[in-house]
């Protein structure tokens, strides 16, 4: 029975609140805290300033259990300690890494050479390199419209994918998160907050105007300018749940984090002429899981459930009383029984020798 379900069942606030505790108690929460038990730098080709792209891949949990590849959203936000915990370490051989730009992969907010098609192809480069043969994709925001991306184009190569508030990465997506007449039709007070600063001519599209300050002022007004941009992103992420609210001071680069948000939204995600819904005969064969907040707000649920009704192969899980971010406890519940799900189905993988 749905959250919504009991809830009306149960008119005193005092009971709603014990029942919301007693389900609490009986939601599945992320395995224990594990460390990577190897760690790469895989160098990619060379930039114009002479450097290379180099891409942080870490391992962790059964070197022998379930290929599965953790993609991060953003673009730009790079991987953290929790997106290891997902997946049972005795089952699942748990390959995480840093996008171009992000995290611990260099240049650190690089932007040349930083496309959709290049991280797919750094997806083949770390699956051969990592000598494995079929991999589950496990993604979500952002992350879920790479994989989506990636295994139009490598399906012999995906065993599943769980898939979680999915972004189609069209323009009508962007906008509803960056134009005037989405998001901030629900939350006006923090939209005028992120564009107030702005002329009066920027304010209906305010991204080009951000980017700019992101790329081309002194550092001073950079940081400012990643900073309003967090902060109206860190507003509509969650289902205000203030227990749960993401700690964005923890990122470890706020200026190539939105650097890199912007650079692909001001790009369409560099998929506009290859649409994901365009290709999904080329992957519905792939056992795939999604699951949905009700109340996400930065991917609407309307986006997964036209990706459902193009793909109704797919196991939807919407999952009540939840928003957009991955760390709140019915996401967690819902994600993690996804993995154990999927586990049932593939035993662990002989990978190729060679």
């Amino acid at each position: 029975m749905h959250l919504e379900s009991v809830f009306t069942l149960i008119p005193k606030e005092d009971k709603r609140k014990d029942v919301l505790y007693k389900l609490r108690k009986t939601m599945l929460s992320l395995y224990p805290d594990i460390e990577p038990y190897l760690t790469h730098h895989i160098k990619m080709e060379r930039l114009s300033n002479g450097l290379h792209h180099q891409i942080y891949v870490e391992e962790c949990g059964n070197p022998n259990g379930i290929p599965v590849v953790f993609l991060h959203g953003g673009p730009g936000s790079g991987c953290r300690p929790q997106h290891r915990c997902y997946f049972d370490p005795d089952v699942y051989r748990i390959i995480l890494f840093d996008q171009r730009g992000c995290g611990h992969s260099l240049p650190h907010g690089e932007l040349e050479n930083n496309s959709t098609q290049f991280l797919t192809a750094d997806m083949e480069t770390i699956r051969q390199y990592l000598n494995v043969d079929r991999w589950m994709i496990f993604g979500g925001s952002w992350g879920a419209t790479l994989g989506l991306y990636y295994a139009q184009r490598h399906p012999e190569n995906v065993l599943a994918m769980i898939l979680r508030g999915t972004f189609l990465g069209r323009q009508q997506d962007i906008d509803w998160v960056y134009a005037e007449g989405g998001a901030s039709k629900l939350f006006p007070d923090a939209w005028q907050n992120f564009i107030g600063h702005l002329p009066q001519s920027e304010q209906k599209s305010p991204l080009k105007p951000f980017y700019r300050q992101l790329t081309e002022m002194d550092e001073l007004h950079q940081m400012a300018a990643a900073k309003t941009l967090q902060t109206w992103e860190s507003t509509i992420v969650t289902l205000r749940d203030h227990e749960h609210q993401p700690d964005h001071s923890k990122d470890p680069g706020p200026l190539a984090h939105s650097r890199i948000q912007l650079h692909f939204a001001l790009n369409e995600c560099f998929i506009a002429d290859t649409p994901i819904l365009d290709n999904i005969d080329i992957i519905r064969h792939i056992p795939t899981i999604i699951v949905h907040g009700r109340y996400d707000i930065v991917c609407p649920i309307q986006q997964t459930w036209e990706l459902h009704q193009a793909w109704p192969e797919t196991e939807l899980n919407i999952v009540p009383m939840a928003g957009h971010a991955a760390g709140e406890p019915p996401l967690i519940h819902a994600l993690v029984t996804a993995t154990r799900q999927m586990a049932k189905r593939f035993p662990p993988i002989s990978q190729s020798s060679t």
